[in-house]
């Protein structure tokens, strides 16, 4: 295979600070390259360069064999290189079909013509969009067809993906690898960013890891191991830290916190019945569509459970309603959203200043005082309790890694001093380093008392931080057991018989 991209000697600072350095790599016609590295290796960064997004402070950047230098992503996509982030980056207000063609507007647009045209070449392409739809109405998976479809149609060569499966299901992620699979067929280049070390090794050709700026080790896939991978991540081995593979006995029931009998909301929760404990961790497993997520935001007030035979909660042996959040929160019920871009924080603030915002919401304040010293104050706490990595007290969220984000997410919760700690997929997205740190927070949460409940996808996560696992399926819990008397296929037999 021809080179068609390649980086030699390239360094990129901000502001004395080096994202990468004396980066040499390629990317070759027609293969799946996946990039790995934890949060912070120079990842986004080095292919931020590649989309024209940022310029090198130094070496060079190959096209074709010859140097170019992009001014902006517009001389990229001009050149056929186009970055499809993680959040994508299509204009909500408008179709599907005004979003693939943004840019090329005629003077007099034919809006019926334009859908004909739009229809033709994403059925072409295999996607079932309707080009006349909203973007905002659209799920993830077919905002990233979108995304895909706009990349095609400006005669893309390269795709880069940076982390386009951390919010697909387990279907969208095989419909999204098919078309991978035939842009690849007809000589697309496409560069895979990922945490999800399984599938860079089942979907990839050849694999680059990166830490701290540089890169350890580049090779064909079929060269690499999970582990392998892992310890060229970090420089060390997590094989039995990064999911407890080693056993352990399960931490025994404390006081009953929560108490939910018949819960039922919207069709979507069916008379579940559970209850979580002090100084444990609850683990609740299923597929989706489970009805796990819609538990969780009832009983933290976020959605309010069915008028009639709605069922009971009771925490503390005290029957609760919540209308919002806030009722939860003043009762010592957080919740950790699994959305953390959407609904975890203030993109546009800072660190601190999220935090003392959550530290408001908890009463502790009655005028609520904002003060920007008592912000860089718990900045300056809360980074080092969560050993967030070269984080200024002035960084803003969008600037953070997205292992950073979720444990300040995290921290904002913790800040508001919660009796019963829901956390809803709290390593998505996330790379294996802070995985651990996660990991091990929930697990000091849990000993120091706290009632801790975990809601994951992933059933090795599961087995590792909980004492006790529920079982969901169809909106029900379906059954109960302790992690000593768990495997993985009683528990996955549990969630699909």
């Amino acid at each position: 295979m021809s080179d068609i991209v390649r980086l030699r000697g390239a360094t990129k600072t901000f502001g004395g600070n080096s994202a990468f350095r004396n980066v040499d790599i390629s990317l070759r016609k027609g293969e799946i390259h996946a990039l790995l590295g934890e949060n912070g290796a120079g990842k986004s960064t080095l292919t931020k360069v590649m989309a024209g997004v940022h310029k090198l402070t130094s070496g060079q950047l190959l096209l074709d064999g010859e140097p170019v230098e992009f001014s902006s992503p517009a001389d990229a996509l001009a050149a056929g290189i186009v970055m499809v982030f993680q959040e994508t980056n299509l204009v909500p207000a408008m179709t599907v079909a005004q979003n693939i063609y943004l840019g090329e507007e005629k003077v007099f647009n034919r809006l019926r013509g334009l859908y004909v045209e739009a229809r033709q070449f994403l059925v072409g392409m295999g996607f079932q969009v309707d080009p006349t739809a909203q973007v905002s109405t659209l799920g993830a998976a077919h905002k990233q067809m979108v995304e895909i479809a706009r990349a095609v149609h400006h005669k893309a060569r390269v795709i880069i993906f940076d982390e386009p499966t951390a919010t697909l299901t387990p279907e969208e992620k095989r419909h999204f690898f098919n078309l991978v699979d035939r842009l690849v067929a007809s000589g697309v280049t496409i560069v895979f960013i990922s945490h999800a070390l399984e599938e860079a090794l089942e979907v990839s050709d050849r694999i680059t890891v990166m830490r701290d700026g540089e890169i350890v080790v580049s090779g064909a896939a079929g060269e690499f191991t999970r582990a392998s991978i892992v310890q060229a991540m970090v420089g060390r081995s997590l094989t039995e830290t990064l999911h407890g593979e080693a056993a352990r006995a399960p931490r025994p029931y404390g006081e009953k916190v929560l108490s939910v009998e018949n819960l039922s909301y919207a069709g979507l929760v069916r008379n579940s019945s559970f209850s979580v404990f002090a100084g444990q961790v609850t683990g609740m497993f299923g597929l989706v569509g489970a009805g796990r997520t819609e538990m969780a935001k009832v009983v933290s007030g976020v959605l309010k459970r069915n008028l009639f035979h709605g069922g009971e909660v009771r925490l503390n042996g005290r029957s609760v309603r919540y209308r919002v959040p806030r009722q939860a929160m003043l009762d010592g019920i957080v919740y950790v959203t699994e959305d953390r871009k959407q609904d975890g924080f203030f993109e546009t603030m800072t660190v601190g200043e999220n935090l003392h915002l959550g530290e408001l919401s908890n009463g502790s304040n009655p005028v609520s005082v904002v003060s920007m010293a008592r912000a860089r104050k718990l900045a300056a706490e809360w980074g080092e309790k969560l050993h967030l990595k070269s984080i200024s007290d002035r960084a803003r969220m969008i600037e953070l890694s997205g292992g950073n984000q979720q444990k300040i997410v995290i921290a904002k919760a913790l800040i508001q001093k919660p009796r019963l700690i829901i956390f809803d997929e709290p390593t998505r997205g996330v790379d294996v380093g802070a995985i651990v740190e996660i990991h091990q927070l929930i697990s000091d949460l849990a000993d120091q008392g706290m009632a801790v409940v975990v809601i994951s996808s992933y059933l090795p996560e599961i087995m590792a931080v909980a004492d006790r696992i529920l079982v969901a399926k169809r909106g029900r819990i379906v059954e109960e057991m302790m992690v000593s008397d768990a495997t993985e296929e009683r528990v996955m037999f549990a969630a699909v018989h």
